[in-house]
């Protein structure tokens, strides 16, 4: 027994450390769909809401989630120390810390961008000391609603739906982001500066998923570890399938599949199989994969263009439209038994009592999570304000409320020397004698060619790929002069059309290469004729090419003046 329960325990505490990392999923997701100015801000956000909703679920939050109170409240247990009800221990606190900070963090992501940190502190820290720990009671401590038969067996309710109400809530209340809305209120895309980070965010939060879900099961002997299993699988599978189904829906729709999206199909795959990941078949969790699927892309959808409520980077629809579903698809899908689960669900003989039972449950989490919330919201905007001003939020919040200049360390080029160093000493030095007559090249006006040569300066912007072929073909022309920039932009087409998450990019910028040459002895034409054979494909984006007359051309080392300026005199 005591070798069976450290194991229990062992498992349990390594599921809690995964969820706990989840954190840094979260971060990375978020701050990889917003804006690069806000990304010291969101890192912050995402730090704060687990360090503050730690003690805050310790002192107050814990003893209302699993005191015996009564089943609609558990009880004040402050400075909890585990034991505040029959099978309650310090690995229940554990875990139980880590899926309140789960449900904090969750709200960030809608509300990015625009929200004073202030005031995310303080809603952070009412989530998780009341909200969250009563409609808990109500699922997981003993509560009305477990008396009832509801199932939700790792929190897409108690956990996902809670975060994402308040996400929806409290992303209305506070308004769009500046620009994301036109005048006739049609939604302007704007996207994250960095889909990489978001990617590295919804691998970890997979990863960490089968800590959420399979920890859940909080003891491996008995039949738990079948359980487990079991849970490994379901939610893998529904991941898997909701990812895939999101890349053909926004393949037909948007005529290219959405990367953005797709990320956000595997966590509402993920969100979605939470509730029933212990009691559906593999075939029962391909179904919910799909569903989640089709809710997160046209979910979004409608949140973002029929609600107008900006939410950057989806989380109502990964997390409050996918936790309800989730939660109620138990009630079609439930075919094993589970520990909380009345019967089988609808689809296997269990009738419509567990359907209903799920559906109730979801309407009363929602009913208290959409009132308190409400209320908290409203109470921070009417004193300390919940957004920042518009000066704020378009320099970015991090540097009005961090004193952050910039999230990315600075790689710009910088002067070798550093001033106070012996070698700056050194090179002044070197700079204030003057060089040796006889190294200098006298200057010189020099404009015997400078009549008959027109000078003229062609510009060319092309695709990068075409930068070598372009730089050859000029060359052998016998233009030997050139300068090359990256640039970004796009033509009058505003780039080919291109969706974000559902809506329309107004205008994509492209990378591009710009190459500049001014010619005098080569004819423009022969130059143009080059540029466009090098150039040419048939397709938008080919290029453009500029060309302009030149006053006069000067060489800084010899003083040449004009055509001679452009020749090699060495």
């Amino acid at each position: 027994m005591e070798l069976a329960t450290s194991v229990d325990v062992g498992w349990t505490l390594v599921a809690a450390a995964l969820v706990f990392f989840m954190q840094a999923g979260f971060a990375m997701v978020e701050t990889g769909f917003t804006r690069a100015k806000n990304a010291g801000n969101i890192i912050m956000k995402n730090l704060m809401d687990f360090c503050l909703g730690t003690p805050i679920f310790w002192l107050v939050g814990f003893g209302i989630m699993f005191g015996t109170t009564s089943g609609f409240f558990g009880a004040f247990d402050f400075f909890a120390d585990g034991v505040v009800g029959e099978g309650y221990d310090w690995t229940t606190l554990v875990f139980q810390t880590m899926f309140c900070a789960t449900a904090a963090t969750i709200v960030s992501g809608a509300m990015a961008e625009r929200t004073k940190f202030s005031a995310y502190c303080i809603y952070s820290m009412v989530i998780s000391a009341v909200i969250y720990p009563v409609s808990g009671h109500w699922i997981w401590g003993g509560g009305w609603l477990s008396e009832m038969g509801f199932h939700d067996f790792a929190g897409s309710t108690a956990v996902h739906f809670v975060g994402g109400l308040c996400a929806l809530i409290g992303a209305a209340i506070l308004g769009p982001r500046i620009g994301k809305y036109t005048k006739d209120g049609k939604a302007r895309a704007i996207p994250g500066h960095s889909l990489t980070l978001g990617a590295l965010g919804c691998f970890i939060l997979w990863f960490c998923w089968f800590g959420f879900n399979g920890g859940s099961t909080v003891a491996l002997s008995g039949n738990g570890a079948e359980v487990a299993s079991r849970v490994f699988m379901t939610t893998n599978l529904a991941a898997a399938v909701a990812t895939v189904t999101v890349m053909c829906i926004t393949w037909i729709r948007y005529k290219k599949p959405d990367v953005s999206m797709t990320l956000n199909g595997s966590l509402a795959g993920l969100v979605a199989i939470t509730a029933g990941c212990d009691v559906v078949t593999p075939m029962g969790s391909a179904i919910i994969g799909i569903c989640a699927g089709f809710a997160v892309v046209f979910g979004i959808e409608f949140i973002d263009q029929k609600l107008k409520v900006d939410d950057p980077v989806g989380a109502v629809g990964v997390h409050c439209i996918n936790g309800a579903l989730g939660t109620v698809l138990v009630g079609l899908f439930a075919y094993y038994d589970g520990t909380e689960v009345a019967a089988n669900g609808l689809l296997y003989g269990g009738g419509a009592g567990p359907l209903v039972t799920q559906i109730m449950g979801v309407a009363a989490v929602a009913v208290w999570v959409g009132v308190t919330i409400t209320i908290v919201f409203q109470i921070i905007k009417h004193t300390i304000g919940l957004r920042v001003s518009e000066a704020e939020e378009i320099m970015g919040l991090d540097k009005p409320e961090h004193g952050l200049t910039s999230a990315y360390a600075d790689f710009m080029p910088v002067v070798p020397s550093v001033l106070g160093t012996k070698a700056a000493e050194q090179a002044a030095a070197e700079m204030a004698v003057p060089a040796a007559p006889e190294q200098a090249v006298p200057v010189t006006k020099v404009t015997t060619e400078n009549g008959r040569h027109k000078l003229t300066k062609v510009v060319i912007v092309a695709k990068q790929s075409k930068f070598e072929e372009l730089k050859e073909a000029l060359a052998a022309i016998g233009v030997s002069g050139m300068t090359a920039t990256n640039v970004i932009g796009c033509g009058v087409q505003h780039g080919a059309a291109e969706y974000y998450r559902g809506a329309q990019v107004d205008t994509t910028l492209l990378p591009k290469m710009k190459m500049e040459v001014v010619v005098s002895k080569v004819p423009v034409d022969t130059v143009v004729d080059t540029v466009k054979k090098v150039l040419y494909t048939g397709h938008i984006g080919d290029g453009k090419i500029f060309v302009y007359d030149v006053e006069n051309v000067i060489k800084v080392r010899t003083g040449a003046e004009g055509y001679d300026a452009l020749q090699d005199d060495d």
